[in-house]
C-alpha cells in the first residue's frame, strides 16, 4: 500500500495533534515558518516561538512578523526558554539539520522545555525516491538523515520519550522547469558556493528525464514520528 499524497503537512499534524490542547508551540528550525503561519490561522488559541539559527533567515522573519508568532534566533541544541514552557515542539526537516554531535543534546533540550505529557512532531524526509537522486549529486544527506533517525531512537529507548506513532506519506513537488529547479533548489542552497559546471550538468541530466510538458512532478518520501515527553 502506498503511502498517502499530502500536499499540506498541517492536514497530517492536525489528524496527529490535538492542536487546541496543545496551544503554546514552539518550532525548532522554522525556517520561514509557513506552516506556523498557517497554522495560527487555523487555531486562534496557540502561539508559536519560531527559533531559527541562521542569521540571514531570522532577518527575514523579524521583517514578517505576525500575530502570536514570535522569532528567537536560537539552535535547538541550546533553547532559551525556562523547563516546561511549551506542550508542543515541532521539527519540520530540521534536525538532520542539527550538527550530528549536538543531535541527542537537542532533543534533551526540547525534553526539558515542553511540559509532562507534552508532544514532539518530528518529520523527516527519507533518504528515497527519484527527487533524492537528483539532489544528492549536490547535496547528499545520507549520514545526517540516518544520524536524525537514530538519535530519535535513542531519545525512545532512554526511557523519555515513548513514541506514539510513526507515519510516512508522500509530499508532491513540482519544477516548472529545470531553472526552476536550479531557482529553489541549487542557487538556495548553494548561495554561497560554487558548483562547478560538470555537477551541473550531471544534476541536469538526471532532472531532465523527468520533464513533460507541464514540467517535472516528483514526490518526497517523509516519516513523521509523533514523540509525548515521559514524566
Amino acid at each position: 500500500m502506498n503511502p498517502p499524497l499530502i500536499s499540506d503537512e498541517l492536514e497530517l499534524l492536525q489528524q496527529l495533534v490535538d492542536l487546541p490542547s496543545h496551544p503554546r508551540i514552539i518550532e525548532l528550525g522554522c525556517g520561514a515558518a509557513q506552516l506556523a503561519r498557517k497554522l495560527l490561522q487555523r487555531f486562534p488559541q496557540c502561539t508559536v516561538v519560531g527559533l531559527e539559527v541562521d542569521a540571514r533567515q531570522h532577518a527575514k522573519n523579524l521583517q514578517n512578523p505576525a500575530e502570536r508568532l514570535r522569532f528567537v534566533q536560537a539552535g535547538a541544541q541550546a533553547i532559551p526558554f525556562a523547563a516546561q514552557s511549551f506542550d508542543l515542539a515541532l521539527m519540520l526537516k530540521s534536525l538532520h539539520h542539527v550538527p550530528l554531535a549536538a543531535m541527542d543534546q537537542a532533543l534533551a533540550e526540547v525534553h526539558r522545555v515542553l511540559r509532562a505529557q507534552g508532544l514532539l512532531y518530528v518529520s523527516e524526509p527519507v533518504y528515497a525516491g527519484a527527487l533524492n537522486e537528483v539532489v544528492r549529486l549536490f547535496n547528499d544527506e545520507g549520514e545526517v538523515r540516518a544520524a536524525a533517525l537514530a538519535a530519535v531512537q535513542r531519545a525512545v529507548a532512554s526511557g523519555g520519550w515513548e513514541q506514539l506513532s510513526e507515519t510516512f506519506f508522500d509530499m508532491p513537488v513540482h519544477y516548472d522547469d529545470f531553472e526552476d529547479f536550479e531557482r529553489r533548489m541549487i542557487d538556495v542552497t548553494f548561495a554561497e558556493r560554487h558548483l562547478d559546471a560538470a555537477t551541473r550538468a550531471a544534476v541536469q541530466a538526471r532532472f531532465l528525464p523527468h520533464m513533460t510538458a507541464q514540467g517535472a512532478d516528483f514526490v518526497r518520501p517523509m516519516r513523521v514520528n509523533l514523540l509525548r515527553k515521559v514524566g
